[in-house]
C-alpha cells in the first residue's frame, strides 16, 4: 500500500514538442510569439467590448466570453509548456496536472457549448431580424452563457475523477506538453475501456451535440439568406456566418479527431501537432478571424485609439 501511494504520487515527466536543435528552437520561440499574439488580441478584443457601448450586444457579449476562453485555455498549457523547456525541467506534479486536466477540458466543453449558443445568437438575427431582442433577450443569453460555462466545468470534474482512478505504474513520461487525458491513459497499469467509452459518451454530448445544433442553425440561416432581396443584407449576413463558421470547422475538426479516435489509431507526434494546433493556435486565430472581418470592432478599436 506504501509503495502504491507513492507511486500515486510521484511526478509525471511532460516530454514536451521541442528539442534542442536550431529549428525547434526556431519553432519554440515561433510559438511564444504566438501565445503573446493571442494574450494581447483575447484581451484587446475583451477590453474593447467592455469599453465600447456599442459592442454591448448579446453578439459581442458572446463572443467576449469565447476570447476569455481562450485566454484562459492558452494560459492552461503555454506557460508550463515554455518554462518546462527553458529550464531543463520536464517534471509536474500531480497536483499541477490535475489542475491542467481540469481547466482545459472545462474550457473547451464550455467553448463547444458557446458556439452552439452564438450560432442560435445569428440564427435569431438574420432569421428572426424584428424579434431578436425579446427572443436573444440579456437574461437568456446570460443564462446560456453561464450554463457553457457550468456544463464545461461539469465534464472537467467528471474526467478529472476518472483520471484520479486510475493507477500509474512503470513509465510516467507523458508523450505531450500537457498533462492530456488520451496521453495518460497509455501511462495507466489499469483496465481503462470503460473510461475510454466515457469519454466517447462525453464526446458525443460535448462535440455532436452542439455540431448538430449548430448544423440545423446555420442551415435555417443559409436559406434565410439565400430568400434576401438586398444584396448588402446578404453580404453583411455571410461575412459574420463565414466568421463564426471558419472558428466551428478548426475547433471542432481538431477536438474530434483527438477525442473520437480509438486509442489503438493514435499516434503521439500526430496527438501533439493537433493539440498544438487547437491549444495554441486556435485561440490566436479566432480574435483576428472576428476582428479582421468585423467593421464593428475596427471601429472600436480605433474610437480607443483616438481617445488615447
Amino acid at each position: 500500500m506504501e509503495r502504491d501511494n507513492q507511486i500515486f504520487n510521484a511526478d509525471f515527466i511532460l516530454m514536451g514538442i521541442f528539442s534542442y536543435t536550431p529549428t525547434h528552437i526556431f519553432l519554440f520561440s515561433l510559438v511564444l510569439g504566438i501565445f503573446t499574439m493571442a494574450l494581447l488580441a483575447n484581451t484587446l478584443m475583451v477590453l474593447l467590448i467592455y469599453l465600447d457601448t456599442r459592442l454591448r450586444t448579446p453578439m459581442y457579449f458572446l463572443l467576449g466570453q469565447l476570447s476569455l476562453m481562450d485566454l484562459m485555455l492558452i494560459c492552461t498549457t503555454v506557460p508550463k509548456m515554455a518554462h518546462s523547456y527553458l529550464s531543463g525541467r520536464k517534471s509536474i506534479s500531480l497536483a499541477g496536472c490535475e489542475a491542467q486536466i481540469f481547466l482545459y477540458v472545462s474550457l473547451l466543453g464550455a467553448e463547444c457549448f458557446l458556439l452552439a449558443v452564438m450560432a442560435y445568437d445569428r440564427y435569431v438575427a438574420i432569421c428572426y431580424p424584428l424579434q431578436y431582442f425579446n427572443l436573444m433577450n440579456w437574461k437568456l443569453c446570460g443564462l446560456m452563457a453561464a450554463s457553457s460555462w457550468f456544463l464545461g466545468a461539469f465534464d472537467g470534474i467528471v474526467e478529472l475523477a476518472a483520471t484520479l482512478s486510475f493507477s500509474y505504474c512503470g513509465s510516467r513520461e507523458i508523450a505531450q506538453f500537457f498533462c492530456d487525458v488520451p496521453a495518460l491513459l497509455h501511462l495507466s497499469c489499469t483496465d481503462t475501456s470503460t473510461f475510454e467509452t466515457l469519454i466517447f459518451i462525453c464526446c458525443v454530448v460535448m462535440l455532436l451535440l452542439p455540431l448538430s445544433l449548430i448544423i440545423i442553425s446555420y442551415t435555417r440561416v443559409i436559406i434565410t439568406v439565400i430568400r434576401m432581396s438586398s444584396g448588402e443584407g446578404r453580404h453583411k449576413a455571410f461575412t459574420t456566418c463565414t466568421s463564426h463558421l471558419i472558428v466551428v470547422g478548426m475547433y471542432y475538426g481538431a477536438a474530434m479527431f483527438i477525442y473520437m479516435r480509438p486509442t489503438s489509431n493514435r499516434s503521439p507526434t500526430q496527438d501533439k501537432m493537433v493539440s498544438a494546433f487547437y491549444t495554441i493556435l486556435t485561440p490566436t486565430l479566432n480574435p483576428l478571424i472576428y476582428s479582421l472581418r468585423n467593421k464593428d470592432v475596427a471601429k472600436a478599436f480605433s474610437k480607443v485609439l483616438g481617445k488615447r
